[in-house]
């Protein structure tokens, strides 16, 4: 896992239609102690965010390209910056060139069958996908036995459900939509963002390891 991810257990996810809101949103994040922020590729000039990005605050923060499907994607997401790269779903190809450039994967699974493939192909971690719809109890069966692999759950966490996660064994979260909300919009309420990222780094911090 990226030292970011480790020390402050969030990674945020910038997801939309559009990307030109996106450094607004990462300068609210950074400023409110995220340090760990992934732009996915299903969102236009995501690469072209993070390039700009990774020349301004990449001595900051561990930035990341989501929706990677391929290889040449992670080709495409390191040229562009990218420390890490994150998957929906297991494929190996996409493992096997995060660890050729020397970056952290975390690909996408459920079931334990998914989980222990994906930690046995070389994953950095495990994103627990879509972790909101099985809840935190759902995570702590899952690392009865496989207490080794660090697992990320994502989909659907907010603030009030953070240290639920953490406690019952999440090595970090991942937050999309219930931590941006609609701040990637031409209308969006970044001041409202910086209320939620204060209330999920309190809920972070106060949440067990």
């Amino acid at each position: 896992m990226s030292t970011a991810l480790l020390a402050t257990r969030v990674v945020a996810i910038l997801r939309a239609g559009d990307s030109a809101r996106a450094e607004a949103v990462v300068d609210v994040l950074v400023d409110g102690g995220i340090r760990c922020i992934e732009l996915t590729m299903t969102t236009p000039g995501a690469l072209d965010v993070v390039e700009r990005l990774a020349a301004r605050v990449a001595d900051v923060v561990d930035l990341g390209v989501g929706t990677v499907l391929t290889a040449a994607e992670v080709d495409r997401a390191v040229d562009a910056g990218a420390c890490f790269v994150v998957s929906p779903s297991v494929v190996p190809a996409v493992i096997g060139a995060a660890a050729r450039h020397g970056i952290a994967s975390y690909p996408g699974a459920l079931t334990p069958t998914e989980i222990h493939g994906a930690w046995s192909l070389g994953a950095s971690a495990v994103k627990l996908f879509p972790a909101g719809s099985f809840g935190p109890g759902y995570l702590a069966a899952l690392r009865a036995p496989l207490p080794h692999i660090p697992i990320v759950p994502t989909g659907g966490i907010g603030a009030g459900e953070a240290a639920a996660w953490l406690d019952a064994g999440a090595a970090a979260l991942g937050m999309g939509g219930p931590l941006i909300g609609d701040a990637m919009t031409a209308t969006g309420d970044l001041g409202a963002l910086a209320e939620r990222v204060r209330a999920v780094c309190a809920a972070v911090a106060g949440a067990g390891r």
